[in-house]
């Protein structure tokens, strides 16, 4: 069995390895820090998307403590870049209520690509190994191959799955799930839905019927709209979460592929700009992969060096 800091640690490791090489070359043999050093060094945290307001504040952080003589070495650089990017992302942190006597419903949005289906079949898979009922619900009826994929993730995570023919009304289907999570009391229920570009009016007012329609039969619902990044996006995922949470009142965000990437810094800068907090972190290809975020367990895997 994996620890969790070791899929933290090797779904980063990208990352991880360009910032090690970013600092080491700017560093390595040179006798004193100047505003070059400073300049290069923030250019290698935006270089790893962590955006200029959270690159900024660590360097000018690591400046101002280097010359009051508190610091001296890289080692000390990534104590200090680890302590800073773990009191950025604790901030404004706060982990997403779960109701215990009744039915949790959550509402997977995003644009094409970004593994709203594989993050709804991963939660359902954590959930389901977490000893609670789950239903999830194909609500992405224009594509036949999403409604495919989330009934193999249903039948992997032995869950079951509510959907409808190809191009029904995807409203209808969340509200049949609904209906039928409420009436057989179960813990979750994941509502997996079409994908949309963020620009799209049309698509991003039909999210806006689908929570009218939920709110129908259970009004307190959806309990969180969770948006799901690609981590590679780079900027183009803060454009993202401007526009869906602007539009679809998201909660928090699932941020995917971030073993892929060696820009995993995007977490940083959407929270710095944002104040939206990531609730789940794509850390890999197995279902286990995909795990609760923890600032101290990224920070720790980005800039420290200790292993699992």
């Amino acid at each position: 069995m994996k620890s969790i800091f070791s899929v933290f640690q090797r779904g980063l490791q990208k990352t991880a390895t360009s910032i090690s090489r970013s600092l080491g070359g700017i560093f390595t043999g040179t006798a004193a820090w100047n505003d070059e050093t400073y300049e290069k060094l923030k250019e290698g945290l935006i270089g790893a998307d962590f955006g200029l307001a959270a690159s900024t504040k660590i360097v000018n952080d690591i400046k101002d403590r280097y010359s009051r003589g508190i610091i001296k070495t890289t080692d000390d650089i990534m104590e200090i870049a680890r302590t800073d990017i773990t009191a950025i992302l604790n901030k404004n942190r706060k982990d997403p209520f779960y109701k215990t006597d009744s039915l949790n419903v959550i509402l997977i949005v995003g644009v094409n690509g970004s593994g709203k289906t594989t993050s709804a079949g991963k939660l359902a898979y954590l959930w389901k190994n977490d000893g609670k009922t789950v239903l999830l619900a194909a609500c992405d009826t224009f594509r036949a191959a999403a409604v495919e994929q989330l009934k193999l993730w249903g039948d992997r995570a032995k869950c079951n799955v509510i959907s409808s023919t190809s191009g029904a009304d995807p409203s209808s289907v969340a509200f049949d799930a609904v209906q039928s999570g409420l009436a057989k009391k179960y813990d979750f229920l994941i509502l997996d839905t079409a994908g949309r570009q963020h620009t799209r009016k049309g698509l991003m007012d039909e999210l806006s019927k689908m929570t009218r329609v939920i709110g129908k039969v259970y009004p307190e619902a959806p309990h969180h709209v969770w948006l799901t990044i690609d981590a590679s996006m780079g900027a183009n995922a803060l454009v993202q979460a401007k526009e869906f949470l602007s539009t679809s009142g998201v909660t928090g965000l699932i941020l995917t592929k971030l073993d892929g990437t060696g820009k995993g810094g995007i977490v940083v800068a959407i929270e710095e700009e944002f104040h939206l907090p990531v609730i789940f972190a794509g850390l890999g290809e197995q279902p286990e992969d995909l795990q609760p975020f923890d600032p101290e367990m990224f920070a720790n895997a980005l800039f420290s060096k200790k292993t699992a």
